[in-house]
């Protein structure tokens, strides 16, 4: 069982002004790993607090996995993927390319994503849009690899080649 991590980045949620429907999506999404999800949050895009809270998950709670919803595009106040790179110790781009890719069949918007997907220490941190769609094609698209990447991040040392 994965343990896991979800935060959603919103500043509108963050005050009540919207309803968090991303968080909810990837917590019913990443049930059937199994996972167990350990802590939920909704917090604004702040630079300095997406980059605390991934340090704390990664660092404090050792969570498997940590999965981010919001602020991965190119508006004003989006800040999660700065806020992961100076956190993450290992970048994995194929897993970015991978929902970039999947997302570009269904919109041609899916380029200007900036979604990251790294390593801090023994924790896989997953950036996702913002809207419950797209968070929807984006995991889906890398879900059966998450397990995989979790135990290689903690030491498996089986063949990557055997599925």
């Amino acid at each position: 069982m994965l343990t896991v991590g979800v935060i959603t980045i919103s500043d509108k949620g963050s005050t009540g002004e919207r309803q968090d429907t991303s968080g909810p999506a990837i917590q019913e999404l990443l049930e059937p790993l199994p996972a167990d999800i350990k802590c939920y949050e909704v917090i604004p895009d702040d630079p300095a607090l997406i980059s605390g809270r991934l340090i704390h998950f990664a660092d404090t709670l050792r969570l498997d996995l940590i999965v981010t919803t919001g602020g991965t595009g190119v508006g004003v106040r989006d800040f999660t993927t700065e806020a992961t790179r100076a956190v993450i110790d290992k970048e994995i781009p194929g897993m970015a390319e991978v929902m970039r890719t999947e997302s570009l069949k269904k919109t041609p918007h899916a380029m200007i994503s900036r979604a990251v997907v790294g390593v801090r220490g023994q924790s896989l941190i997953v950036n996702l849009p913002g809207s419950p769609k797209a968070v929807r094609e984006n995991l889906m698209a890398i879900l059966p690899a998450i397990p995989h990447a979790v135990a290689k991040i903690k030491g498996a040392q089986e063949d990557c080649g055997q599925p």
